[in-house]
């Protein structure tokens, strides 16, 4: 009996995770059932879903934090930040693709596949069992192979190629790591239990472990070395689905990498290995995003280097109270922001380019002013959140001893003066672009002015009480 009341308490305790889930069943299944022109009931199935989880994600984070099933699930507050912050970012990514999948003959599967693919972003997020990991990473990735390839033209199937391949070769080398884990550890799968097993493991086979499953994740959060599939996916696909790869499931990643990071024994120093993904990412994708014309391009690069400043604080972690926090308001910046970013991407289709965007200033000053947010706010400007972001992440590290990788942020924040900047001052340049496009879409310029403003108000009010 009183197996049955846990076993409750915990269904109870996941309830997000299951309403995300539901509500991605309920959209397949409808979907099936729903003539093309009503699809739009479906659109509205996924927004209760996401509501709903939101809500319950709200409530449960006024409940006491604890591991549920048996350990293997950690409901605390990384994990509640985490469901709100994919709830929210889900909401947008919607919001800025009404115009764009609406009529879609396979506008129920998007949802679908969106709401399944942001499940997986949140278990991955609260697991602390390495097979859990494992189940949540397969969750997240599978959904998004199918997402890439949906818009089904050339950069379509090239981008969801590369995804696919990049994504089957890092899953097996992260089960190969949970199995190096499983093996030295005595076959302890338990975050909580796993540190103590580790401990008098042979450090070389715990390090080759560790170090396999750290790159499987940086995968799913576009991180190097597992980044060669975003600037393409973020091209080819949908901005719907390019909005969305490039923003949730790297939410869900980078709490699992601390998680795992966390609950290494002493002896491994997994941080330095870390310490080092997060220079190459900062590095490599603001060097590549110099280069870039088109604006996908541009911020599929502009995403692998903020995940290289967002891994600063886990390269901290055991050394600094400073590190969660710093991740977690940073993670919501961060989404809000590139989310913005797209949305207004997706607001003027045929702009493919940064020509494209000359003197838009002139013709959508919202529009204008939304993307100059964004982009100030990618760069780390005050008073975005993003600015507040880098602001705890460099404390972070500064604190955590690890002052040098603060230098390197700093250096990389100025590098990305450049390709930011470019694209803010054509927005605000005179003069005028041969057969440049002038439909706007009138949802996807609501979520951009609604995620600017969000952006700024987070950064003056959140970020001073962090």
């Amino acid at each position: 009996m009183s197996g049955s009341m846990s076993m409750g308490a915990d269904v109870v305790a996941v309830l997000p995770e299951v309403l995300l889930l539901v509500g991605a069943l309920v959209a397949l299944v409808g979907g099936s059932f729903t003539p093309r022109e009503q699809q739009w009931r479906v659109r509205l199935v996924a927004v209760a879903a996401l509501l709903a989880s939101a809500v319950a994600a709200g409530v449960g984070l006024a409940s006491p934090a604890g591991p549920v099933f048996s350990g293997t699930y950690d409901v605390d507050t990384a994990t509640g930040v985490v469901r709100l912050v994919v709830a929210a970012s889900t909401l947008l990514v919607i919001g800025l693709g009404v115009e764009e999948v609406a009529g879609h003959r396979q506008e129920s599967e998007m949802y679908a596949l969106l709401l399944l693919s942001a499940t997986g972003a949140v278990v991955l997020g609260g697991a602390a069992d390495l097979l859990v990991l494992v189940v949540a990473f397969l969750l997240g990735s599978i959904p998004l192979y199918a997402l890439v390839g949906q818009a089904r033209t050339g950069p379509a199937v090239e981008g969801a190629m590369k995804t696919y391949l990049l994504g089957a070769l890092l899953g097996i080398v992260l089960m190969a790591g949970v199995t190096v884990l499983l093996g030295v550890g005595g076959g302890e799968a338990g975050y909580a239990e796993l540190t103590d097993a580790l401990a008098g493991a042979p450090a070389g086979a715990v390090a080759a472990g560790a170090v396999a499953v750290l790159v499987g994740l940086m995968f799913k959060a576009g991180g190097v070395p597992g980044h060669f599939w975003v600037p393409d996916a973020a091209q080819g696909a949908s901005v719907t689905a390019a909005a969305f790869l490039t923003t949730v499931p790297k939410v869900g990643a980078l709490v699992a990498v601390f998680r795992l990071v966390e609950a290494m024994p002493a002896a491994v120093d997994v941080q330095l290995v870390v310490a080092v993904l997060a220079v190459a990412s900062m590095t490599l994708g603001n060097l590549a995003a110099l280069g870039q014309t088109a604006v996908r391009r541009l911020l599929g690069w502009s995403t692998v280097s903020q995940v290289g400043y967002l891994l600063l604080p886990v390269a901290v972690v055991g050394r600094t109270e400073l590190a969660e926090p710093a991740l977690l308001f940073y993670l919501a910046a961060y989404a809000v922001t590139n989310l913005t970013a797209f949305a207004v991407v997706a607001a003027l289709p045929g702009r493919e380019s940064l020509e494209d965007y000359r003197g838009l200033a002139r013709a959508h000053p919202w529009l204008a002013g939304a993307l100059l947010v964004s982009l100030l706010g990618l760069l780390g400007t005050p008073p975005t959140s993003v600015f507040v972001g880098k602001l705890l992440v460099a404390t972070a590290a500064w604190d955590g001893g690890a002052g040098w990788l603060a230098v390197v942020l700093v250096v990389n924040t100025v590098a990305s003066l450049v390709y930011y900047l470019r694209w803010a001052a054509l927005v605000f340049r005179g003069g005028e672009v041969a057969a440049k496009p002038s439909t706007k879409r009138a949802w996807a310029t609501r979520a951009a002015v609604a995620g600017g403003a969000a952006s700024v108000v987070l950064g003056l009010v959140v970020g001073p009480a962090v």
